[in-house]
């Protein structure tokens, strides 16, 4: 295990009265919470990374590597993650995560599984900060998407635009920060540049407040982005391809860090897929102007498809709200709603209904219009 993820942390970032573990994010409330299982005898620790079966946990006498395979093995939602405050018998042999602390906050993703599995990323997240290369052209879908999952999580999102410098022109890159904000409403975006530092600063002073987790494909920059932050070279880089701007994992595990500047942060693989899992509350944060304005429609079940006193549809018409928008919040929902049949009967059944009925106001439809041509 390499010591630059487990480094002691510096007496200027915690004194001599303070726990040992208050740079990794240890406060009251978790102290609070492990009280318990302190009169056990067991200890406190962070999870800093987990791979086959082990993980590497921070406890106040150091760093400890255990087994993990005590911990609810068979559901994928609660295994230990990286982020995780773990419970561990310090005399135990082999050392276990005997359990550990309930969770603030969890980034969670859908696997390709056909059974709708959930894959956690990472736990107790103050801060989701989305990594997007300025390298290659922006998807505002494929962020919106991120941003989702990263408001259904619990964390505050952060879009951040990496690669800034490949944009000289400062209009170019106003313009570019104001698309990203259209579509990421209440979600602060820093363009940044790890190159020549511009940002840096106040990205630094964000994270300095929390646990942060680090986003994005691979190619965006996210371990140039922690190697910046760290002040070090911790994590190994690679060149993106120049044609897409996709690069190789660098990243292949999921590490938490201790910043220089205060906070922790975990960078995650780069990530191919980013499925929603039960993220209807995330969507609807994303896209708030659109559900602000169906509050005004006629009816409380619209679709927002062709019904009559549609607030959606006249804000779309009059060109207050972007096509864009409205298709990609509609393809979110019905991705979402998809996942969540696969494992709730009732909405099941209830999206089945809705179907047919739809499928049947479509028929009688074109019957009336075949019928007044017939007549004409």
């Amino acid at each position: 295990m390499s010591s630059s993820f487990l480094s002691s942390p510096s007496s200027s970032s915690s004194s001599s009265s303070a726990h040992p573990l208050v740079p990794y994010g240890w406060d009251d409330e978790w102290a609070a919470a492990f009280a318990p299982h302190g009169e056990r005898g067991l200890v406190p620790g962070r999870v800093v990374r987990v791979d086959r079966g082990q993980c590497d946990v921070v406890t106040a006498d150091g760093p400890v590597r255990v087994d993990t395979e005590f911990v609810t093995p068979h559901d994928p939602l609660r295994v230990i993650c990286t982020g995780d405050w773990a419970v561990v018998d310090p005399g135990g042999d082999p050392r276990y995560v005997q359990t550990y602390l309930p969770r603030r906050t969890a980034f969670v993703r859908s696997t390709s599984s056909k059974r709708s599995e959930g894959q956690i990323l990472a736990a107790n997240v103050d801060f989701a900060i989305i990594a997007v290369s300025l390298a290659v052209e922006l998807d505002l879908g494929r962020i919106e998407r991120f941003l989702a999952l990263a408001w259904e999580s619990g964390a505050q999102p952060l879009v951040v635009l990496t690669k800034a410098d490949l944009v000289p022109d400062p209009v170019g890159l106003a313009y570019l920060v104001q698309d990203v904000e259209t579509a990421a409403p209440g979600v602060q975006v820093l363009a940044v540049s790890s190159t020549d530092g511009d940002g840096l600063d106040v990205l630094g002073a964000v994270v300095s407040g929390g646990t942060s987790v680090l986003l994005g494909q691979s190619g965006a920059g996210k371990s140039t982005l922690a190697n910046a932050l760290l002040g070090e070279d911790v994590m190994d880089v690679r060149a993106a391809r120049d044609i897409d701007g996709k690069g190789r994992h660098t990243t292949t595990t999921r590490n938490l860090l201790v910043l220089p500047g205060g906070g922790v942060l975990i960078d995650t693989p780069g990530l191919r897929g980013v499925g929603l899992f039960d993220a209807g509350s995330g969507v609807g944060q994303v896209f708030s102007e659109i559900e602000e304005l169906a509050r005004g429609c006629r009816f409380l079940d619209c679709a927002h498809v062709a019904e009559p006193g549609c607030a959606v549809l006249e804000a779309l018409e009059s060109g207050v709200l972007p096509e864009r928008r409205l298709d990609s919040y509609r393809k979110l929902l019905r991705e979402n709603q998809r996942i969540v049949a696969k494992t709730d009967a009732r909405l099941r059944n209830e999206l089945r209904r809705e179907w047919k009925r739809r499928g049947a106001e479509g028929r009688a439809a074109m019957e009336a219009k075949r019928g007044n041509r017939a007549w004409q």
